[in-house]
């Protein structure tokens, strides 16, 4: 993995629950495609340059005219410097993706979005604390080991050292360990337990295949790509129906906080 493409732990979590809550078609369909053929991604690529489509050029992240405040949230500061590692870190993952399809990204609209996200993580870390919800050695070591064992890191050690290249110190990246302990509980606490029903896969199954067939996506040999059947589909599909589900709570939840809080944007 690209050390390069790890994110702020927090705000990686807020902004993947937030998008998958206002997107629940697109993020089903495209979360479990993965199960059903995910090397279309390289074929349209072929596809597209075999086609004598040129791929269209990479852009840049537009930061210019960032305020130094970017938001504040009942007093606490939401900075440039915290925004902009925020938004080219989703930059790069938007910008690939529009690369592929040839759509033009509209910088202004992920800006809002991202400080949405921003706003959105701040409001519930300040309801964790509010709760007295605190963060345990055991679940920070516990959380630092997974996100070692997903980006294929040896050590902590190493898994520091990728983040100090990217500006982020050890006692920085520490707070956002604790700071994502804090809203798993405080999300866990309010979604309580959340179980897909055997419907509620099925109709996203169907939603798969449907968008696999009006995409109509082929293989070079011209046959069609398969589609796992709904048992081989079932665990993916059982997860994505509870990330949905715990989606909603956590927008219920910012949107409530949202109502009685003071919060200001400087975009």
């Amino acid at each position: 993995m690209n050390k390069k493409t790890i994110w702020s732990i927090a705000f990686l979590f807020m902004f993947t629950i937030l998008a998958a809550c206002s997107n629940d078609d697109d993020g089903a369909s495209d979360d479990n495609s993965e199960e059903a053929g995910d090397s279309n991604t390289e074929e349209q690529a072929e596809g597209g340059a075999e086609g004598g489509g040129e791929m269209p050029e990479m852009p840049e992240p537009d930061l210019e005219g960032v305020p130094d405040t970017v938001a504040e949230v009942n007093g606490e500061e939401i900075s440039k410097n915290e925004f902009e590692t925020a938004y080219t870190s989703q930059f790069q993952q938007m910008a690939m993706q529009m690369q592929m399809t040839g759509e033009e990204l509209d910088q202004d609209q992920l800006k809002q979005q991202v400080a949405e996200s921003l706003i959105g993580q701040e409001l519930l870390v300040q309801e964790a604390n509010n709760e007295g919800i605190e963060a345990s050695e055991d679940e920070v070591n516990s959380t630092i080991d997974g996100l070692i064992e997903q980006n294929n890191f040896e050590s902590r050690e190493d898994l520091i050292a990728a983040l100090e290249e990217q500006g982020t110190g050890e006692e920085e990246f520490m707070q956002q360990v604790e700071s994502q302990v804090q809203l798993d509980t405080l999300i866990n606490n309010e979604s309580g337990d959340l179980e897909a029903s055997e419907e509620e896969m099925q109709e996203l199954y169907d939603q798969l295949v449907a968008q696999q067939e009006q995409q109509g996506q082929q293989s070079e040999s011209g046959e069609e790509q398969s589609i796992p059947s709904f048992e081989e589909a079932q665990p993916n599909l059982e997860q994505q129906v509870i990330n949905q589900k715990r989606a909603e709570v956590v927008q219920g939840l910012i949107s409530e906080l949202r109502e009685n809080a003071e919060v200001s944007t400087n975009l």
